[in-house]
């Protein structure tokens, strides 16, 4: 019996040691390349999946990665309006923006939120530091509009939305000093205007901006799907940027995933060499579509 035990741990080693030997080639193929996560869904509010996150981010850093963190959260911003009496308010997926809204943003988002990643990936032995768009410019903004066409033939209306900005310029100097410094930069999705104004910008779209001014290897972005699935409901493992148009066109894009595959189209434009939409809820997604032969989710390249 105890024969038979000893075969037993020996074979769960050896199964250890092919899975590192899987991962070597593309530790070797990335090491000092950057790489962009966004982070958010259901991978923000489970511990458990939140410290497997931390441990794979300091593990990218460790073997000579690059790993910039670009978080969302939604929900938490709104469970804060909703305990202190705001009502949110959204207009095609995006939050109408007051300045008493960008006052619970900024508090989420720069304050509890990216604190609380940052410490988690510290506490896992990185050296995380937490960043928001108004970080010596980190991301700079400018207000967007959105566009209804009423009628055919009548010019689109133009809808305020308040204080939700688009990203204008990406402050990647501050990026490349905190990284080779070793740190590991945590990004809070709010940007600053010429008056040094606030913005709350999409955090997918932020993660995108990023990925393009940096040119990293790849963007990934944690959600709570398995990626991009056709009409059947059938996962589709690799897109190209026509492809996608095309979905979009058809209906199968729609949703939250529309600022999702718009930020990656936008970042394989800008020399990124792929994008990745990945199942947060898996744990160590992260570690699985990097070091794995077959990976996760769904990936977009030109």
């Amino acid at each position: 019996m105890l024969k038979g035990i000893c075969l037993m741990d020996m074979a769960s080693q050896i199964q250890h040691a092919q899975i590192l030997v899987e991962a070597l080639p593309y530790i070797q193929e990335f090491a000092g390349k950057i790489i962009v996560i966004k982070y958010g869904g259901h991978a923000m509010v489970d511990e458990t999946l939140s410290s497997s996150f931390a441990r794979d981010i300091v593990l990218l850093k460790c073997v000579g990665m690059h790993p910039i963190v670009v978080h969302g959260g939604g929900p938490q911003i709104g469970d804060m309006m909703k305990a202190v009496g705001i009502e949110s308010t959204f207009v095609d997926g995006l939050r109408v923006t007051d300045a008493a809204t960008m006052d619970v943003v900024d508090m989420v988002l720069g304050g509890k939120l990216n604190q609380g990643i940052v410490a988690t990936i510290n506490l896992h032995g990185g050296q995380a530091i937490g960043l928001s768009g108004k970080d010596a410019n980190l991301i700079r903004a400018t207000k967007k509009y959105l566009y209804r066409q009423a009628d055919p033939g009548v010019a689109p209306e133009r809808v305020d939305i308040g204080l939700v900005g688009e990203v204008t310029s990406i402050n990647s100097a501050l990026i490349h000093t905190l990284d080779e410094q070793g740190y590991i930069p945590v990004i809070a999705p709010t940007g600053v205007g010429d008056q040094g104004e606030s913005y709350n910008i999409n955090a997918d779209t932020v993660a995108g901006n990023i990925a393009g001014a940096l040119k990293a290897e790849k963007v990934l972005f944690l959600t709570d799907v398995d990626g991009i699935q056709d009409r059947d409901g059938k996962l589709m493992s690799t897109l190209y940027t026509d492809d996608v148009q095309s979905l979009k066109t058809d209906g199968v894009i729609d949703g939250g995933m529309l600022p999702k595959v718009d930020a990656c189209l936008q970042a394989v434009e800008q020399g990124v060499g792929k994008c990745h939409i990945i199942d947060g809820r898996v744990p160590h997604a992260v570690l699985l579509e990097l070091f794995t032969d077959r990976g996760v989710g769904t990936e977009i390249l030109l």
